[in-house]
């Protein structure tokens, strides 16, 4: 069985009012740079600062949209080669 390794890297940063939090998501397969994505978090200058939050919905925001990019690349391969798309 061959194995292949994907490797995903978020790069997290805030301004320095801790107000937006930006995540970058940047897939890599076989040491070449596939898809990134982009999640921002901002928060309520109501609320009390936890960075933590921010970071995690930021993250988790460009993640969902790999996913999304990932899932769209592989219903426009499987359209090329002719076969049937599963839908979700």
């Amino acid at each position: 069985m061959q194995v292949k390794q994907w490797t995903v890297q978020i790069y997290i940063s805030e301004d320095d009012g801790d107000q937006r939090t930006l995540a970058r998501a940047v897939l890599s397969a076989q040491g070449t740079r596939w898809h990134e994505s982009v999640g921002v978090a901002r928060r309520n200058p109501g609320d009390r600062p936890v960075p933590e939050i921010g970071d995690e919905l930021a993250a988790g925001r460009a993640l969902m949209d790999l996913a999304d990019k990932l899932i769209i690349d592989a219903a426009e391969d499987v359209a090329q080669i002719g076969g049937p798309a599963e839908s979700r």
